[in-house]
């Protein structure tokens, strides 16, 4: 998307169009819109189309492709991710290799209380519902988790199609959180559940030491990150 970054508005309407195999595109007045490796910006979901098309409709005299998240995500399953599906699972399962709920505070006691009580819950169903039972620790030396917790989590990975793969990788990595980010694609929590679990920490050190504007800025973009992610699946599954 990155090509369109400056460009003045050339169309006058966007509308969703088929394409070949009977995918659904994008097209700027009647013609398809190319991901940046010239394939058709095409999904098989009516809803995720759509609003894509408004995404482009929304644009004003100068296109800003970071105002299109959902497209931005769609062209990276089409153009990367489906080539590269194996790379994308393996990235993703090394993220709960670390994964946030596992590395808990020593003191204080207060954010100990917190942190029990916002992600303890989500590694029991994690451990009920994927059949992923991993360890906790205090501190932040990395630990390893056992292998069959991954080998469930992968499972899991492998059986999304490519694009729900890809919102669930993206939610991953802005929150540091694969059990979180399956959590939120299953329907367990939603997208401001996740953003608030995954800045807890963050958010408790703030309220005592007062707020730092390079971490709220942080803050946004992973929330926005969540967002887009939580929208693209939601959007999927309508």
């Amino acid at each position: 998307m990155a090509e369109w970054s400056g460009a003045k508005r050339f169309y006058k309407e966007a509308g969703v169009i088929g394409v070949a195999d009977g995918l659904l595109g994008v097209g700027l007045d009647g013609r398809p819109v190319k991901t940046p490796a010239g394939s058709n910006l095409a999904v098989s979901s009516w809803s995720l189309a759509d609003a894509m098309v408004a995404e482009w409709a929304a644009q004003s005299e100068t296109i800003d492709p970071y105002s299109m998240p959902l497209c931005k995500l769609s062209a990276t399953v089409i153009d990367r991710l489906s080539n590269n599906r194996d790379e994308v699972v393996g990235f993703t399962l090394m993220i709960a290799e670390t994964d946030l709920l596992c590395y808990r505070a020593e003191e204080p006691a207060d954010l100990v209380a917190r942190q029990q009580e916002s992600w303890q819950p989500e590694l029991d169903w994690a451990k009920q519902e994927l059949s992923a039972e991993f360890t906790v620790t205090v501190g932040v030396l990395p630990i390893n988790q056992p292998e069959n917790a991954l080998q469930a989590l992968q499972t899991a990975l492998t059986e999304l199609d490519d694009f729900q793969l890809m919102g669930v990788s993206n939610a991953a990595a802005a929150a540091g959180s694969l059990i979180l980010a399956l959590g939120m694609q299953r329907g367990r929590i939603n997208a401001v559940a996740m953003f608030e679990k995954s800045v807890l920490e963050e958010k408790y050190q703030m309220e005592i030491w007062g707020e730092d504007q390079e971490i709220l800025e942080r803050h946004e973009r992973v929330r926005a990150d969540i967002e887009d992610s939580a929208k693209f699946l939601e959007l999927l599954a309508s």
